[in-house]
């Protein structure tokens, strides 16, 4: 790959995971932002890579292939990106498809729990609020897409529970709320095995979100080739802890907005293009595919 000159947001999400937008209208915004290249990363599926890519080569733009894969270490959520899989590697499918397997329960459970708490809530309250998207209104029904508490917390807005987003994470589905479960997941270290033997390069998606930087050390020990150092829930000290724990271990830095679209009026996590890396990040990602730092 050529080197790449202007700037990449390496971590966005569509209506494949939980984001708001199909992916190509995420194409779209990263044209109209002035990126060079940008990352469809999804939660557990690689179903919206396809549509992105063409997207892509209509309008210009270095669309890279990625996934946030969801995993659990010492009762924490971890994350872990990967960029350029062989997404046409069975294996590797089959492992993503077992992923969402492990989300659905998670979703049940946490309705489960809501109608403990006397909220009057159902699965399919839950699929209505996922199909009501930009790609479910243009007829796009992607088996492989990935259902996830964005959705739930659509759910619980329509059924006059909770006032907006916010409020439903903050009160029942973030960490500790009252709705939240975590049941056993993938274990990081695993899943950055996963993407190597996909042939992709894997990176610690947003770090400073899980207040354990010595997970994160021996993540980078066990093989994950980057860290995510720009990201819009990290301010100024956590950039700068994150670019010195990079330099230290020599991993790849990475950045991206995390969008996942507009909701109560404000981007969620950040706008395409609110945070980024040079483009040319993207060829490092390419040229690190399938290797391992361990």
């Amino acid at each position: 790959m050529a080197l790449i000159s202007g700037l990449a947001d390496l971590h966005t999400h569509t209506t494949a995971s939980d984001g708001l937008l199909p992916p190509a209208e995420v194409i779209r915004l990263a044209k109209e932002a002035g990126l060079t290249a940008v990352a469809v990363t999804d939660h557990d599926t690689v179903a919206g890579v396809a549509e992105a890519v063409l997207e892509g080569e209509k309008l210009g733009i270095v669309v890279v292939p990625g996934v946030e894969i969801s995993t659990e270490a010492g009762g924490i959520d971890i994350h872990v990106l990967g960029y350029y899989t062989d997404n046409g590697n069975e294996t590797w499918l089959e492992r993503l498809a077992g992923q969402r397997n492990i989300r659905n329960r998670r979703n049940e459970m946490i309705v489960d729990r809501l109608k403990e708490l006397g909220i009057d809530i159902t699965m399919n309250d839950v699929a209505a609020a996922a199909r009501s998207t930009a790609a479910s209104k243009e007829g796009d029904q992607r088996k492989d897409a990935s259902i996830g508490r964005p959705h739930i917390a659509e759910a619980l807005i329509r059924k006059g529970a909770v006032a907006d987003m916010k409020e439903a994470f903050d009160r029942y589905l973030a960490s500790g709320a009252a709705a939240y479960v975590n049941p056993p997941r993938l274990h990081p270290a695993e899943a950055i095995r996963w993407i190597r033997e996909a042939g992709g390069t894997s990176v610690i998606a947003h770090p400073g979100l899980y207040g354990n930087d010595e997970l994160v050390e021996e993540l980078l020990r066990s093989g994950a080739q980057g860290i995510e150092v720009y990201h819009s829930d990290h301010g100024e000290e956590e950039v700068k802890r994150y670019a010195a724990l990079a330099e230290r271990y020599g991993s790849i830095v990475t950045g991206g907005s995390d969008f996942h679209g507009v909701r109560g009026g404000k981007p969620f996590h950040g706008a395409v293009g609110s945070r980024t890396v040079d483009a040319d990040t993207a060829r490092k990602l390419y040229s690190a595919k399938g290797l391992s730092t361990s």
